[in-house]
């Protein structure tokens, strides 16, 4: 919640502008007293709690984190040692404020013979997000080695081996006769595996052009809704002030297309099956991307959520890891792609994923007018 304003009553002129460069911070930022009350917080602060700044000095911390958090020893640590006191993923979780929220704390004494602590708290879900990004652009220039090196070694002598299985085919007993079709069958299923791996070592530039992401996703919603998700209540929720974004039409349609799927396959036969697409413009973190030699942010935030059963937690960290996948018959590269396409356009994919609510994100730069981002070598 933004109370437009959040500088502090008491503060004097010539302190309203530190007050302000806090207010600019992404970061929440609260002012904790000696009996552990909350004294002042940022406008990132009243976002991250979801109370205005008035509700929040009339409780003490604790009131916003879990029971015998380590947040709060930690700012005894700071009052008896007088020194600043750093702590990394620190769950302070609570279902007031939305379930888990890992965070790393930077807590510092105000000084000035204040007995005041300042609390900076990042959350690790903006340092992941740099951390899958560079996971998966890894893990994509892996099978584009893999990719070029099984079409130029194995491609070949498949074709040879399909062929001599043919010319057999005709000389051979009905009993031996399933054998060659069985031979034809599986190579023709290697080739084509081969043939999606190799999409992974395409190095042509991308041609790009503004695009209007309802336009992409209503088609997939339509394309889904006359197959495989015929039985599926397919929801869309947009903010039709979206602006563009700068990416290849087809290659978006190819990646939600995909989480569409997916999420059509995790729900199965469920009777109350549903999938949610949606879209809305939120501050990005800001990014080392792809194609891009500046930081840029990443507002544009595209979801499509299932109620499904949900991801195996021991899965959600390696989603996007090629040949990774729960499904018997599945070859595990579609959400790779995902990731190397989202990747290429300069944006990040993230899974969150419990029972009955999994929701696959991207996250991607908005266009701006006269700027055209070029794909990384």
């Amino acid at each position: 919640m933004n109370t437009g304003s959040a500088v502090p009553s008491d503060y004097q002129s010539g302190d309203r502008p530190a007050w302000l460069v806090l207010n600019a911070l992404p970061h929440p930022v609260v002012l904790i007293g000696p009996e552990g009350v909350i004294v002042d917080g940022n406008l990132a602060a009243e976002t991250f709690f979801e109370a205005s700044t008035n509700v929040l000095k009339r409780h003490p911390i604790s009131h916003f984190v879990p029971f015998g958090s380590p947040l709060l020893s930690l700012i005894g640590q700071v009052r008896d040692r007088g020194a600043a006191v750093n702590e990394y993923r620190v769950d302070i979780g609570t279902p007031r404020n939305g379930g888990e929220r890992v965070v790393d704390i930077y807590a510092s004494p105000v000084g000035d013979g204040s007995d005041d602590i300042a609390l900076l708290l990042q959350e690790r879900t903006m340092t992941d997000k740099i951390d899958r990004q560079l996971t998966h652009r890894g893990a994509a220039r892996s099978v584009t080695g893999l990719a070029s090196m099984l079409a130029h070694e194995i491609k070949n002598p498949l074709s040879g081996i399909r062929g001599a299985a043919q010319l057999l085919e005709p000389s051979v007993g009905d009993d031996d006769r399933a054998l060659t079709r069985l031979i034809r069958d599986e190579t023709d299923r290697i080739v084509k595996l081969v043939d999606r791996m190799e999409v992974f070592s395409d190095d042509r530039p991308i041609e790009r052009e503004p695009v209007n992401i309802h336009v992409v996703l209503d088609r997939v919603r339509s394309v889904a809704k006359n197959g495989f998700g015929r039985n599926l209540r397919i929801i869309d929720d947009y903010d039709p002030s979206l602006p563009p974004v700068y990416a290849n039409h087809d290659q978006l349609i190819q990646v939600f297309l995909n989480l569409v799927k997916n999420a059509a396959e995790a729900i199965g036969q469920s009777t109350d099956g549903e999938i949610v697409l949606s879209t809305a413009f939120r501050p990005g973190v800001r990014l080392s991307v792809a194609g891009n030699s500046d930081k840029v942010t990443l507002p544009m935030e595209f979801c499509v959520r299932d109620n499904g059963p949900g991801v195996a937690p021991d899965m959600v960290s390696h989603l996007f890891d090629p040949f990774v996948t729960s499904r018997a018959n599945g070859s595990g590269l579609g959400l790779a792609l995902v990731a190397k396409i989202v990747g290429d356009h300069g944006g990040v994919i993230e899974c969150e994923s419990q029972p009955r609510k999994t929701i696959f994100r991207v996250l991607m730069p908005a266009y701006r007018q006269g700027t055209a981002p070029t794909r990384e070598a």
